[in-house]
């Protein structure tokens, strides 16, 4: 999904067009049209626009493929199988020439024109029920009976609901689509363009890098999708090397560079090894390699070189085939010219990089100047940038220990990029060159972290435990640093750590690693109170927790120590059960981690961020930030199941999507030796069948969850049991469940955890005891932003109140926990509060977030209008359109929504977003 959003970028006019087609068909209209543009220019992406733009109409799609161009009517058959239940309703003669052209049964060769006439038929058969969108992708690959079968039918369709729509590349089937009307997709606009890129790379970027690329690229979005999936160095701050490229293309330009005059082929190289572009220093460096304009000439002619206020090339293969061509030396000398064309003053980064490229040697000075350039490249390119400078100052640096201690950062940088591999190959090279016990030690932590990042939760916990201990004699504030790093990863490893890799052994450690009282740092008292939580419990811990989580919201450390350390202090937010700060502090992690270009921090990030939005009831935020959280994951090659992923779909109640997707997380998080993915896995199986009402399974999840301590995510697992285990009837589960819930609740001022406290009593309770329970956690909770665990409370209040026979009280709490459920997606939940309030005697029809979205923008304020009294003659006198037309939008709405009539709009649509009590918003 987000490759298709990311690739409509500036194609308005494209998908306004669509739209046109689309509602002309839903008017009883049919209606062609030809998607014509070179390969990856965004016909695919249009095409799945429209797909999932065509609610209320049936969709069929072929694709043609070229492995399949010699079988006739192969993709006439990808487009009528799904239809062929409906060729009864055909002539008899039509009927028989479709079943032999697909082989359906044996005969003479049927006559095109009669298999067309029946395809034709099949169409508006199936059109006659619902309209019919027919999509056809990669068209120049259609075997040549289809294709001709395919125009033929397109040209004929005038009045069956049909709409049909091409995608083919340029020049191709002219003959077979002739006549039909064309939307010829061009290169992206630069603006939307840069948008793409920004879009698909969550790095900062330089731009002067970017606009080069879009200029080499004509826009195309595929293009600048792959060119923004290769080295992060050159994207966010132009420091690389051109990429040498293979395959045909690029042996083609590399023979075409090759013929050109030595002169020419040594101005391109000189173009080629300059990331900017800029045609002032290009001619600056040339002018100095005694290189006339005239250079340029034979490039020109052959189409391989642009002029202008920028260099740019006819593709980016040009460029990297360019810097193939040249020697090692030319490209040193190249290089060394860029470097003295440029100023120091007002371009100190790119010069000492030009300057680098052109050293091989170990050159101490020139070390020196990229490891200051470093810290300012970060400015423009985020840390992948840091990382190229610092590596290659290493590879330039000639004492060892110096080496090792660049190297080391460098790694760091890597790491923090997403880099991992490139970070273990460095630690390698670190290792051989450390001097000291120190530095050695220094060297397990970053492998311990890089491990952490990158591999299995088992051995991360060990090797950072184990970096821990070596540095305690020797820098006893890195050692309790790293001790925080290590209690994180065995939070994550959750138990399945080797040896003594475990969460109590590791705060055990850290308590005994103490710093002097007068010398305090917000890392320290992170690590004391997460500890403490461990060992001593939440009362114990709570104020050192506080502690920490204000020096860290009130800027009190650096932005890096906050990017490092945004997830343990996140999680000591959430052992404080302060939804706020919980928030505040992922909140400020995204950012840093999003401004920096760290992308490894980014995932985790929005990974915990994704939580937070649904726990808030705001699925669409959700469903954003995964999308970016995927691209990360792409870009970073991360391949682990999201638990944000897992929570969303529990939250919505798709047992079927679910079920797969929570046995692929289980099976992964074993393998990784991840015991924290393994109890998030139980917590959403847990709410899933809590919201399906499958009491038994969600206890069993439940109590998986709940086994062991994780700190707060064993917390949060607590009230879903008791819910479960109370219903399931297993009340001696739900006892104790509730004991260690009040001892993991024991904080003050936290509404979310006094009103989770006492939704589990009032559920362990009767009478008078259990309505004040239910009636605190409803208050409790509806004073947050919370809004789904408000919603919860006040089903469950409404069943109680149900129970107890009191229906006209139990109604108000049910309609609005139903209302807040639809709302904010919770189909499951949103089912067994309509279950509930149908026992209480209220009508209330199946309604699912899904089937709200299956209303289109027009649909859905014209359904509106209706609601709010306007008659059909008013309503299409506003919208422009025939009172005809408003009838059969709604009669579209009423199928959608299961209703019969005007009169059940109100209670069918929803309020709006800002219509609803600001309590219960977020």
């Amino acid at each position: 999904m987000a490759a298709r959003i990311t690739a409509l970028h500036g194609r308005s006019a494209e998908r306004d067009r669509l739209e046109s087609e689309l509602h002309r068909v839903r008017g009883g209209d049919s209606a062609v049209l030809v998607l014509r543009g070179e390969a990856g220019i965004g016909k695919t992406s249009l095409l799945e626009y429209l797909a999932e733009r065509a609610t209320g109409c049936r969709v069929a799609q072929v694709t043609g493929i070229e492995s399949e161009l010699e079988l006739p009517f192969a993709a006439l058959h990808q487009l009528c199988a799904p239809m062929f239940d409906l060729i009864e309703a055909l002539p008899e003669p039509q009927q028989q020439a479709l079943r032999v052209a697909f082989g359906h049964v044996s005969g003479a060769a049927p006559d095109k024109f009669v298999v067309g006439l029946a395809v034709l038929g099949l169409l508006a058969e199936a059109a006659s029920k619902e309209p019919l969108v027919c999509l056809i992708d990669d068209a120049q690959w259609l075997d040549e009976a289809s294709a001709q079968l395919l125009g033929f039918v397109a040209r004929r369709l005038l009045a069956e609901s049909v709409l049909m729509v091409f995608a083919v590349r340029e020049l191709a089937a002219e003959k077979l689509l002739a006549g039909i009307p064309t939307l010829s997709l061009e290169g992206l606009a630069d603006e939307d363009a840069a948008a793409l890129l920004t879009d698909t790379f969550p790095g900062r970027l330089d731009r002067q890098v970017r606009d080069r690329i879009i200029a080499e690229t004509g826009g195309n979005p595929l293009a600048l999708l792959e060119l923004s999936g290769q080295g992060k160095a050159e994207l966010m701050g132009g420091f690389a090397l051109p990429a040498v490229g293979s395959g045909s293309l690029h042996d083609h330009y590399v023979q075409r560079i090759r013929a050109l005059p030595e002169p020419t082929r040594r101005l391109l190289l000189l173009a080629a090894a300059d990331p900017v572009g800029d045609a002032t220093l290009l001619w600056r460096a040339a002018q100095s390699l005694g290189l006339d304009p005239d250079a340029a000439a034979p490039a020109e002619q052959e189409q391989l070189l642009g002029g202008g206020s920028q260099v740019r090339f006819r593709h980016p293969l040009v460029r990297s085939a360019a810097y193939a061509v040249g020697s090692v030396d030319d490209r040193r000398t190249a290089h060394a010219a860029l470097a003295a064309a440029l100023d120091a003053d007002t371009e100190p980064e790119r010069q000492v990089w030009h300057l680098a490229a052109a050293t091989t040697a170990p050159d101490d000075e020139v070390a020196a100047a990229l490891a200051d350039a470093a810290g300012r490249a970060e400015s423009r390119g985020g840390v992948a940038a840091t990382a190229s400078f610092l590596q290659r100052s290493a590879v330039l640096t000639s004492d060892p220990g110096l080496r090792a201690e660049r190297t080391l950062a460098a790694a760091h940088a890597h790491l923090d990029a997403g880099n991992y591999d490139t970070a273990l190959a460095l630690l390698a090279g670190a290792e051989a060159d450390a001097v000291g016990d120190l530095q050695r030690a220094r060297v397990d932590l970053m492998r311990g972290l890089t491990e952490r990042a990158a591999r299995s939760g088992r051995e991360a916990p060990v090797a950072l435990l184990r970096a821990a201990r070596r540095l305690e004699p020797l820098d006893l504030r890195l050692a309790r640093h790293t001790y925080l790093d290590a209690w994180g990863a065995s939070l994550v490893a959750g138990g399945l750590a080797y040896d003594d890799g475990d969460l109590t052994t590791v705060s055990r450690a850290a308590r005994s690693a103490r710093l002097a009282p007068d010398d305090p740092n917000p890392g320290d008292a992170l690590l004391e109170g997460l500890a403490t939580l461990v060992t001593d419990g939440t009362a114990a811990a709570a104020a050192g927790l506080r502690r920490a989580v204000t020096s860290f919201l009130a800027a009190e450390v650096p932005a890096d120590a906050f990017l490092h350390w945004g997830v343990p202090v996140a999680n000591a937010a959430l052992s404080l059960w302060d939804f706020e700060a919980w928030d505040s502090v992922s909140t400020r992690h995204v950012e840093l981690a999003r401004s920096s270009g760290a992308l490894a921090p980014l995932a985790n990030a929005l990974n915990a961020h994704r939580v937070i939005a649904l726990w808030r009831g705001d699925v669409e935020r959700a469903r954003d930030l995964g999308h970016e959280e995927q691209r990360v994951k792409e870009i970073t090659g991360t391949r682990r199941v999201s638990y944000g992923d897992l929570f969303l779909l529990a939250y919505q109640g798709h047992a079927a999507e679910a079920a797969p997707l929570l046995a692929s997380a289980a099976d992964e998080a074993t393998v990784r030796g991840e015991g924290l993915g393994l109890q998030i896995t139980d917590r959403a199986t847990a709410l899933l069948q809590l919201g399906l009402g499958h009491y038994s399974e969600a206890t069993a999840a439940g109590i998986r969850a709940a086994t062991g301590s994780l700190g707060p995510f064993t917390a949060q697992a607590l009230p879903d049991l008791v819910e479960a285990a109370v219903r399931s009837g297993a009340t001696t589960t739900a006892e104790q469940a509730m004991d260690r819930l009040t001892s993991y609740t024991d904080v003050p001022e936290s509404d979310w955890a006094a009103g989770l406290r006492a939704r589990s009593r009032a559920l362990l309770s009767n009478g008078e005891e259990a309505e004040r329970w239910y009636t605190e956690a409803v208050e409790r909770l509806d004073g947050t932003r919370l809004r789904f665990e408000s919603a919860r409370s006040r089903l469950l209040f409404g069943e109680w109140l149900r129970r107890e026979r009191r229906r006209a009280e139990a109604r108000g709490h049910l309609k609005d926990a139903f209302e807040e459920f639809v709302a904010m997606g919770a189909d499951g939940f949103a089912e067994r509060a309509r279950h509930e309030l149908l026992a209480t005697g209220e009508k209330v029809r199946r309604r699912t977030s899904d089937t709200l979205n299956d209303l289109t923008p027009q649909e859905d304020q014209i359904a509106r209008m209706a609601r709010d009294g306007r008659t059909n003659l008013e309503i299409g006198g506003e919208l422009y359109i025939s009172a005809r037309t408003v009838e059969w939008h709604l009669r579209k709405v009423f199928g959608k929504l299961g209703i019969n009539s005007r009169r059940e709009l109100r209670q069918a649509l929803p309020p709006r977003r800002d219509d609803r009590r600001v309590g219960a918003g977020g």
